[in-house]
């Protein structure tokens, strides 16, 4: 089992259909709109608008796991991420990322007993379903690392 073989809904309802991206390389990214690191938002979208047409698909997965950091309804993250960060690449319902009720996509992308850390962590997912690399928080969605991981795995 991959991500590929995940059901997860859309923010704004019904499934995201993540078997749509098989053979894509996927950025998954649990979000947040009121964390110190939501102005990666613009940094993201950049990297979706450069290389989606060659095969990534950066997914958002809201969660409100952190310091209550993404209270608002599915409307309320829709409307922020739009209106402040010109957000267009897909995003999930809110879930839990941790502890007993984490979503099964994060069962696939973390390992038994570990955790995520905050708010922002990446997962860069090859073409198989397989995790290539993951990221903190901390690191920008233009660090050359990232973006040299996201480089090696897309088509030239």
């Amino acid at each position: 089992m991959t991500i590929f073989d995940v059901d997860i809904d859309a923010l704004t309802g019904g499934s995201a259909d993540l078997r749509q991206y098989r053979g894509n390389v996927v950025l998954v990214v649990n979000v947040a709109s009121r964390c110190g690191l939501t102005p990666q938002y613009a940094g993201l979208e950049k990297l979706w608008q450069k290389y989606r047409d060659r095969g990534l698909v950066i997914l958002g997965v809201p969660s409100n796991q952190f310091a209550g950091q993404e209270p608002g309804t599915a409307e309320d993250i829709q409307q922020f991420c739009s209106v402040n960060y010109g957000v267009t690449f897909p995003l999930t319902r809110k879930v839990d990322v941790n502890g007993p009720d984490r979503h099964p996509l994060y069962g696939e992308l973390v390992g038994e007993g570990e955790a995520i850390q905050w708010n922002f962590e990446k997962f860069v997912v090859a073409p198989d379903g397989t995790v290539a690399a993951r990221f903190d928080p901390g690191t920008e969605p233009e660090d050359e690392r990232l973006v040299a991981t996201i480089e090696k795995l897309l088509p030239r």
